[in-house]
């Protein structure tokens, strides 16, 4: 079995007045190996969202199921799915999502305070995680007092804290300029590579390019998919380009 099992998801909203039913995701089905990147793109309504809200536990599908290493998120109990996110998951937004009345460093223990987790063992894995991403010189920093790229090094390191299954990352670097992204995508590569498995939406082509695959959505279902194999970042720029091209002008499946 894969790390990650979607099958068959489905997903239907009713308008305010229940007249209406907005069909967001359609039989979406594909599955996700342990250490995988993958990013989703898709345009704005295509279901990407709200295919990551149903991956994060944050909301359920009208039909089809979401094995996570083997347990159906759908069957998590109300009273425990909020200690599921946290103990499982790690979340990173476009908007950094810190309170600005924390310190980077309460910023990122966090999760681990609303676990009720030691100090000491707090304080060592913060150690860690702070200087493999580059920002224990800012840990008494207020998220004011510090750059976009940096906020965004805290966010990941808050979700990389807790010791998820996978990284769920919505956007991440469309509140960066470019050197920032291009920071923030050479970490992901990092911690990609020392085997978390990363899932992450983003319009950015360029962010696309460093994943190992890209899931297309168009309509609610997955449309097309490409594996990097052995391109490079450039080359797999290139794809995804062709693609999206494709996808725009309502051309067939590649």
């Amino acid at each position: 079995m894969s790390f990650i099992e979607v099958s068959g998801l489905k997903k239907t909203y009713s308008t305010r007045f229940g007249g209406n039913k907005v069909e967001a995701l359609r039989n979406v089905t594909f599955s996700v190996e342990e250490g995988e990147f993958i990013a989703i793109m898709g345009e704005s309504g295509s279901g990407k969202t709200t295919l990551l809200n149903i991956l994060a536990a944050l909301d359920k599908p009208t039909g089809g199921t979401v094995l996570l290493g083997g347990v159906d998120l759908s069957r998590i109990k109300e009273s425990s799915i909020a200690a599921f996110r946290r103990d499982n998951l790690g979340f990173v937004f476009q908007e950094f999502n810190l309170l600005d009345t924390f310190s980077v460093e309460d910023n990122i223990y966090l999760p681990l305070v609303l676990a009720a987790k030691p100090y000491k063992e707090m304080q060592s894995k913060l150690m860690n995680i702070a200087q493999r991403l580059g920002i224990a010189g800012i840990l008494k920093k207020y998220p004011y007092e510090i750059s976009g790229g940096q906020k965004q090094r805290a966010a990941v390191a808050r979700a990389m804290i807790t010791d998820p299954m996978v990284i769920l990352a919505d956007e991440p670097t469309g509140a960066l300029d470019s050197r920032s992204s291009d920071d923030l995508l050479g970490l992901f590569r990092d911690v990609n590579c020392s085997g978390l498995t990363i899932i992450m939406v983003t319009h950015s082509i360029k962010a696309a390019s460093v994943a190992s695959r890209v899931l297309f959505i168009r309509d609610g279902a997955v449309y097309h998919q490409l594996y990097r194999g052995s391109d490079t970042d450039e080359q797999m720029y290139q794809r995804i380009t062709d693609s999206l091209t494709l996808l725009a002008t309502g051309g067939d499946r590649q």
